[in-house]
Formats: C-alpha cells, sequence, structure tokens
C-alpha cells in the first residue's frame, strides 16, 4: 500500500512539473504605476486565467520614466499597454508597434481647468498655463491645439505649456490654469484637495472630438510573424479580457487584488474602488476588439497637427484583428 501511496504522490508531482513546464512565459510592461487602471490584468493572473491558459504572465509596472515603447524595442517585454499616439510617433520613428487589442473603447483624459480664471470655453486658452504630461502623453493635446490654430510657446495670442508631473499640484498651487486630468485618477485627485465640481471648467477630449485610443495592447511585428507567438498572443488577450469581465463584474474584489499587487504601498484602497468604476466605464462592451473607424479618427487627429503633426502620413499596419478573430 505504502508503495502505491508513493507511486501516486510521484506521479502527482511530476504531473504537477510537467503543467509548470508547460506555462509560457510572456512579460507584459503597463503604461503607468500599478493601480486600477490595469485591474483586468492583475485579475486574470490572481484569478488563475493566464494559469489556465498554460501562461505564466510577467506584469512589470511602469512609472515616470519607462516608455513602454523603449522597453518593447529593447526586449525588456512581449506586450505592452500604450496610448495609440505614443505607439504610432514610436512606430514612425521606427518602432515597429503593431496594435493587436484594444480593451479600452472610450478615452479617459481630459482638461481641468480652475472656472476663477475665466476660461469657459477653448478660445479662452489663449495667454493661460496649462499643465501638459509628457513622455508620449503630450500628443493629443498637441495635436489639439495645433486643430484650435493656439501656439504652444508661450504669449498672448497662445499657450504656456507647464511640463506637468503626474500629480494635479500645478492646479492646486495655481501655478497652472488647467492642467492634465484622467475620468479615473486625477479630476479625483483635485477634488480631493477640496475644490467643488463646480469650481471647476472640465473640457473632455472626447467632448472636443480630439480624443484618442489609450491603453492599447501593442506587440511588435516580428511577434506576429511567428505562428506559436501568434498563439501565445491569442490566449494572452482571451485570458486578459476575462479578466476585466471579472474586474468589472467584481468591482471591490479588483481593487483589493490591485492593492496586494501594489509593492510600494503608495495606493489607497477608496482611491482604487473608485478608479475601477471609473475605468470599467472606459471598457463597458469591450471584447477586445479594435474598432477600426476610432483608430482612423485617432490617425487624423494626429495628422491635423498644423506645422508640426504628431505623425506626417497615415500608418500601414499598426494595427491588426489577427489575435482578436482567433478568439471568436
Amino acid at each position: 500500500m505504502r508503495k502505491w501511496i508513493a507511486l501516486a504522490a510521484g506521479v502527482a508531482i511530476a504531473a504537477t512539473a510537467t503543467t509548470a513546464q508547460a506555462a509560457e512565459k510572456l512579460t507584459l510592461q503597463l503604461k503607468w504605476v500599478t493601480q486600477a487602471q490595469f485591474a483586468g490584468y492583475y485579475v486574470a493572473k490572481d484569478k488563475g486565467f493566464y494559469e489556465e491558459a498554460d501562461l505564466d504572465v510577467e506584469i512589470k509596472p511602469g512609472g515616470p520614466d519607462i516608455a513602454p515603447p523603449q522597453v518593447i524595442a529593447g526586449g525588456g517585454a512581449d506586450v505592452i499597454l500604450e496610448w495609440m499616439p505614443a505607439a504610432l510617433a514610436a512606430r514612425e520613428k521606427g518602432v515597429p508597434l503593431v496594435n493587436i487589442a484594444q480593451p479600452f473603447k472610450r478615452s479617459g483624459m481630459m482638461l481641468t481647468c480652475r472656472k476663477e480664471t475665466g476660461i469657459e470655453s477653448p478660445e479662452d486658452f489663449k495667454g493661460k498655463t496649462l499643465g501638459v504630461w509628457f513622455f508620449g502623453n503630450e500628443f493629443p493635446f498637441l495635436s489639439w491645439m495645433s486643430q484650435l490654430g493656439i501656439p504652444t510657446e508661450g504669449g498672448e495670442d497662445g499657450v504656456t505649456v507647464l511640463k506637468q508631473g503626474f500629480n494635479v499640484d500645478p492646479l492646486i498651487q495655481k501655478q497652472a490654469d488647467c492642467v492634465s486630468t484622467m475620468t479615473y485618477n486625477e479630476y479625483w485627485q483635485v477634488i480631493d484637495a477640496g475644490f467643488a465640481p463646480e469650481d471647476l471648467v472640465v473640457f473632455n477630449y472626447t467632448d472636443q472630438g480630439v480624443a484618442t485610443l489609450e491603453d492599447g495592447i501593442y506587440v511588435l511585428e516580428e511577434s506576429l510573424e511567428d505562428p506559436e507567438m501568434v498563439d501565445k498572443l491569442s490566449r494572452f488577450v482571451n485570458a486578459s479580457m476575462k479578466g476585466w469581465d471579472y474586474a468589472c463584474e467584481n468591482q471591490d474584489e479588483a481593487a483589493e487584488i490591485v492593492l496586494d499587487n501594489d509593492a510600494t504601498g503608495a495606493q489607497t484602497e477608496k482611491h482604487q474602488k473608485r478608479m475601477i468604476g471609473e475605468i470599467c466605464k472606459l471598457v463597458d462592451g469591450s471584447d477586445g476588439t479594435l474598432d477600426v473607424s476610432s483608430a482612423e479618427t485617432t490617425v487624423e487627429s494626429l495628422l491635423s497637427g498644423g506645422s508640426d503633426p504628431v505623425i506626417t502620413s497615415k500608418p500601414e499596419g499598426a494595427w491588426t484583428d489577427k489575435i482578436t478573430s482567433m478568439m471568436q
């Protein structure tokens, strides 16, 4: 009997080892630090969705000095999350990024202004100081200003661009009349700082017709030429979308999973629960398939940048349904 027990235990251990070896490694580079903006991926890992897809996914947090296109170009990741303007700009500069899925259907980007500045419409930006994120996040803003015909070098007829850190201090300290915010993050930092919604004037990029696609899933072209990698990516996207579905159906649990993965300890439960609620509004109804018309709108917005457009020509091969079509 003991021999049979030992043999059974040995078989179980061997089977476990085989399963562990079967899991294929994949590295995902996030756009920003660990937070509910990326809940779907952390949930997919925590709930075993990646494991069920025979994947061992490493999730690498981003930060202010981390540019995902540079990371993947240098071999530091297999997959990255990036905003389409930055991805297309990088592609034009020689990094062959391709969008393989688009979980975020809508943009969360806004420009939030203090009402006391007298700003009521975009025409009132002239002569004002506007806080703008850089590291690839400035492209939608620069395209918007170009479409409005407003120079970004200062002066009475232009705007002074303040290179904004990833906080809202310039607005609070009255160093800027407006700052960049996201519906799910920095806007609420302004509210938590003591501002009431009626103290603010908000310009949502979607309402202004200059919204661009955010947090798309990108790989290098060469990955799509490898059948084994294509299969792996299909499993990754499918499991990730399963993670997003679960996260949005179980928002409090998803927020806790994010907090468990935050090695910095900087995030709070209140903020992450609020963030996941706003994020799910952007993901709502998405199965990961890119809406080509939205991508083309993004391209047109970036091309209409006057004398200094974000990209200079319409990209070819910048997105594909090769991966998402395999999931159907």
